[in-house]
């Protein structure tokens, strides 16, 4: 095997893996740079340029090491990226190599499997955040946003991979698009996903969770950041789709679902009040209810944990839809 050369730095003797036979050199490599203190300069004698040099010198070698042709070194690779684009500000850095970082990221999540794809979404997150809004950040949304949706809507993928592209696909859509026909689309997408966690039948009592409930939870959250973008007029579209069907979801067995669409009907109830003065929802009261036994939920075949996040989260929701129920009132006697 032939070393490896980076750019501005010399041949480095590490070897890649093969699927037969691993490279413990090239593993310990990377697995000694997935920890984030690895990034952190503390010391008073720290030589904070050699220290730069030497940081940027290993991220051009997980760089190359994306392309290697073991899935386990590539997951390292970008393990060890992801640890170091969340744990310093790398813009430069970055910038100067978005588009081969975009392609390799692109490369990954089309023929990696769950585990490698799940890191090459978590990556390209990681890319947008560092990036920030602009064209540069444009170009990379437009070479990973289709990617990413078929990803998501492809049922044949696992779970995992789906919600991580999911996530990445709100997150960088949110932070990247100034182009709302993408911003419609994209939660569109979204919407096809979580709204199959939707009772086909409007009286059902509850909603039982599913092995893909995890993915209509991270579909849900992305696509209510995304709401927060819109414009007023498809923001009340959106009203108007859903306000009547997210309350179904606090009865679903699953903590996280009860609580993703708890915060999602918080946001509905805002807007809708922003868009329209005299809005009001004709089954507050049954809602109010629910908040306000969820928000004071003492069931016992419930994990401690899970009645602590489930309360505090819902104590929170019902006091911003009371908000909005006692400002309606409040108009309706001063009309009167």
């Amino acid at each position: 095997n032939k070393p490896f050369q980076v750019a501005g730095g010399q041949p480095r003797n590490v070897q890649p893996f093969s699927d037969e036979d691993a490279s413990i050199e090239t593993m310990s490599h990377c697995s000694g740079f997935s920890d984030p203190a690895s990034f952190t300069e503390d010391g008073p004698e720290v030589d904070e340029e050699a220290t730069q040099e030497d940081l940027e010198y290993k991220l051009k070698g997980f760089i190359d090491l994306t392309l290697d042709k073991s899935a386990k070194t590539r997951q390292a690779a970008l393990e060890s990226l992801k640890s170091a684009f969340s744990s310093k500000i790398l813009y430069e850095f970055i910038m100067e190599r978005r588009m081969t970082l975009t392609d390799s990221i692109e490369r990954c999540i089309k023929k990696g499997k769950s585990e490698e794809l799940c890191a090459a979404a978590g990556l390209a997150c990681l890319l947008c955040v560092q990036m920030g809004s602009g064209i540069e950040s444009e170009e990379i949304f437009k070479t990973l946003g289709p990617v990413l949706k078929k990803i998501v809507s492809d049922g044949t993928a696992s779970v995992q991979a789906r919600q991580a592209c999911a996530t990445c696909l709100g997150i960088c859509c949110f932070i990247v698009t100034d182009d709302i026909t993408e911003l419609y689309s994209t939660m569109e997408c979204l919407e096809s996903v979580f709204t199959k966690a939707y009772p086909r039948d409007r009286d059902a009592n509850g909603v039982s969770s599913t092995p893909s409930t995890v993915l209509h939870i991270s579909a849900l959250l992305a696509w209510t950041l995304l709401l927060t973008i819109c414009p007023m007029n498809e923001v009340k579209k959106k009203i108007e789709m859903h306000l009547h069907k997210l309350p179904s979801m606090l009865s679903c067995d699953d903590v996280n679902m009860r609580i993703a669409a708890g915060e999602t009907l918080a946001l509905l109830f805002e807007l809708a009040r922003e868009t329209d003065a005299d809005f009001f929802y004709e089954d507050m009261e049954l809602l109010t209810e629910k908040l306000r036994a969820l928000a004071t939920d003492g069931n016992k075949h419930r994990a401690k944990v899970d009645k602590r996040k489930q309360r505090s989260v819902f104590r929170d929701v019902l006091r911003a839809v009371e908000v909005i129920l006692l400002s309606y009132l409040s108009a309706l006697i001063v009309t009167t």
